[in-house]
């Protein structure tokens, strides 16, 4: 057991957000996660969506738009669509205790949004940096780039937005 205080299975779930950010073409916004603690030595996958957790008070919705000003710099965007169900993934029994100190995993409630911006906006060090890169991609290739322990959510991420996409691509 890696929290002294708790079994892992009565640790509880994180409340969390995440973000798929798209621009006309449909491709959307990835951050490769710098490396940090939690982040494994010789991890390739560090790909990712904007995501984070909900603060005591705050509503999904303000979580999602505060995470994604926090971790790309931007504002810039419109809600298309939230779907109705949370998202969930377990840490590794490794990591828990090392990353989101008491909890094994987040429950997470997903948006898709609209950049409106220009991608000048984008600004890795306007918080606490969390990425050292970012590109345009397509949603279904994200499962392949994310972290193991995430690949999971990513699948059912591109099952359930990929028409939503579709529906809003304009260019």
């Amino acid at each position: 057991m890696n929290d002294k205080n708790h079994n892992i299975e009565d640790l509880k779930m994180r409340k969390a957000v995440g973000i798929i950010l798209i621009r006309d073409d449909g491709f959307v916004w990835t951050g490769k996660r710098k490396i940090s603690p939690g982040v494994r030595d010789g991890e390739k996958n560090l790909w990712q969506m904007p995501q984070g957790g909900i603060d005591e008070g705050e509503r999904p919705i303000e979580a999602a738009f505060r995470e994604l000003e926090e971790e790309t710099g931007t504002r810039s965007a419109e809600v298309l669509f939230e779907f109705e169900n949370w998202l969930e993934y377990r840490l590794p029994n490794e990591l828990i205790g090392k990353v989101l100190k008491g909890f094994k995993g987040q429950e997470q409630k997903w948006f898709l949004m609209k950049f409106n911006g220009s991608d000048s906006e984008f600004n890795l060090n306007n918080h606490t940096p969390e990425f050292d890169e970012w590109c345009w991609r397509d949603l279904k290739t994200m499962p392949d780039l994310v972290v193991d322990f995430k690949r999971p959510l990513y699948l059912q991420l591109v099952n359930i937005f990929i028409s939503e996409i579709e529906k809003n691509k304009t260019s």
